[in-house]
């Protein structure tokens, strides 16, 4: 199984693909890699039935009975596959590339913590990155790793905790005792990166709670420890070291830590937090200032950081070779870009059913096509109006009766028009609505906002079709036919305008194409543009 802070996070990269159940909240002890294949046990069929997504998770061992009696029936599709597979294709071997090897000079117990923890620099890195006026009040003094006892070392970090560490600037309190060389020292980077590592752990043990020194001694003199210690010698977990050696006493105490953290409480989601396992890792860490200094003297080179630093040509090419990663398997000469597909896949997305979680994206226009039924339409109006419908627009109604009309006669003549519209049938009440939008149609036309629409000349369609501006007020009578507005040619230029806005940048536009599969090519007056801005 493979988590972190933020959950089962493989499934972030098949969330595409997943079972409409399947959420952040109900996915613990659900998925597991079982037998080099992914798994994900679903909810049981009164869950389902129900429809009760906030069921409670299985347990560990529950997980277990079940993947290892019908793991067949728990094999995730094959999309859900894919998908993570891609992403975690060429591990564990990548790892290696991600990461950085650098010498720090640090005090002796965080040198000898690490040989035995070297995860822990994740958290001293974090604890660091994200301090506050409140963690640092504990840097002022350094209870457990005051400066005294200082060694030059190689950490290992990942790339991502390197360059938090060493973008962050930072000059220590002058009460810690912690003092930097000049910045034209040899060493002064492994001093900077010693004192921040330094601060990350005294702020992590800091925060931690005050276990009792008895409690690690309690849980390691019963018999289950008897019996693990003995099935650890049966299984040559000592190497032949001899007893009370170095080795052997560092062997054993990372025995005696698995076993506290793992054995005593396998169903416990409780782990001790960073700053307690540094404490209880200081009790039993023997710290050997010569050997630490004999090894200083032939540190292997620190690895080069100048990937640290890169040009705008050279974030350029990351990007594309990121972007076309992500687009689909095609040969680029023989891609297309389809303006009309572009306005059939955003009407199939504004047709989509969306919910309080989001909208369901449509994963190409061919899915589903938007078509416009008039007779249904019609139908739908006349029973949502009724045989005996009043007024279409009573909001507009009530605004003409407050106007006050010295006439009599056209107040009659109001009258009578409203009692005949009572008398309509549905019929008759749709071609009056129609009637109403021609003359808001007209009305328009002759302002900026009808100014703004592209028309279609007579006998064109479609986004290819041969378009025109809307005319003018002084280019024909008010009794000529409207142009009908294209209603795809403007959708397809006001996409565009908002994709060429974005400067190759994420927004709005690409982000919702994308997710439906449509990618639209560069913009190739933008790249020049930024080019020249940038030289």
């Amino acid at each position: 199984r493979i988590d972190d802070n933020d959950g089962e996070f493989l499934l972030i990269e098949a969330a595409d693909f997943l079972p409409k159940w399947l959420n952040p909240e109900n996915s613990d002890n659900r998925v597991f890699f079982y037998k080099g294949e992914l798994h994900i046990i679903p909810l049981s069929d009164h869950e389902q039935e129900e429809c009760d997504l906030s069921a409670a998770s299985p347990t560990i061992s529950q997980a277990l009975t079940l993947l290892s009696t019908r793991s067949e029936e728990f094999l995730a599709a094959e999309p859900i596959r894919a998908a993570v597979y891609k992403r975690i294709s060429g591990y564990p071997e990548k790892i290696q590339a991600s990461f950085h090897r650098a010498h720090c000079y640090l005090p002796a117990g965080i040198a000898a913590l690490l040989r035995q923890r070297p995860s822990l620099v994740a958290a001293a890195v974090q604890a660091f990155y994200l301090r506050d006026p409140v963690d640092l009040r504990a840097c002022r003094s350094f209870q457990t790793f005051p400066p005294d006892e200082r060694v030059m070392t190689v950490v290992t970090f990942t790339k991502c905790l390197y360059a938090q560490l060493v973008q962050q600037k930072f000059v220590p309190d002058r009460r810690s005792g912690y003092t930097l060389p000049p910045p034209s020292h040899p060493q002064y980077k492994a001093y900077e990166l010693g004192m921040k590592l330094a601060h990350g752990f005294e702020i992590l043990c800091s925060k931690c709670s005050k276990v009792s020194p008895d409690s690690k001694r309690n849980v390691l003199s019963g018999p289950l420890w008897e019996r693990f210690l003995r099935s650890l010698k049966e299984k040559n977990y000592f190497k032949g070291e001899m007893e009370g050696s170095a080795k052997y006493l560092e062997l054993l105490h990372m025995a005696e830590d698995y076993f506290e953290q793992s054995v005593t409480k396998p169903e416990s989601s409780v782990e001790l937090s960073p700053g307690d396992e540094i404490l209880t890792l200081l009790q039993t860490t023997t710290i050997d200032l010569k050997e630490f200094e004999r090894e200083a003297a032939c540190l292997p080179p620190e690895d080069d950081d100048s990937w640290l630093d890169i040009t705008p040509d050279d974030l350029d090419q990351m990007l594309k070779e990121a972007r076309n990663e992500s687009l689909p398997s095609s040969n680029e000469e023989e891609q297309k870009y389809d303006l009309e597909a572009v306005a059939e896949s955003m009407k199939a997305f504004v047709s989509k059913v969306s919910t309080h979680e989001g909208a369901e994206m449509p994963w190409s226009s061919d899915e589903s096509h938007v078509t416009f039924d008039v007779d249904s339409f019609t139908k739908a109006l006349d029973r949502i109006l009724g045989a005996d419908s009043e007024e279409l627009d009573s909001d507009d109604l009530d605004e003409e009766e407050e106007f006050d009309f010295s006439d009599e006669d056209d107040e009659d003549f109001d009258a009578e028009n409203q009692r005949q519209d009572q008398k309509e049938s549905p019929s008759e009440l749709i071609g009056s609505l129609k009637s109403y939008m021609n003359e808001m149609d007209r009305e328009l036309a002759h302002t900026n906002v009808g100014k703004s629409f592209t028309t279609q000349k007579k006998g064109a369609s479609s986004v290819n079709a041969t378009t025109s501006q809307n005319v003018g007020p002084d280019s024909g009578a008010e009794g000529t036919e409207l142009a009908p507005v294209d209603v795809d040619m403007n959708l397809v230029a006001n996409l565009l305008e908002s994709y060429s806005a974005q400067s190759g940048l994420a927004g709005p536009t690409s982000n919702i194409l994308q997710s439906m599969g449509v990618y639209l090519p560069e913009n190739a007056d933008n790249i020049c543009s930024n080019k020249g801005a940038r030289e």
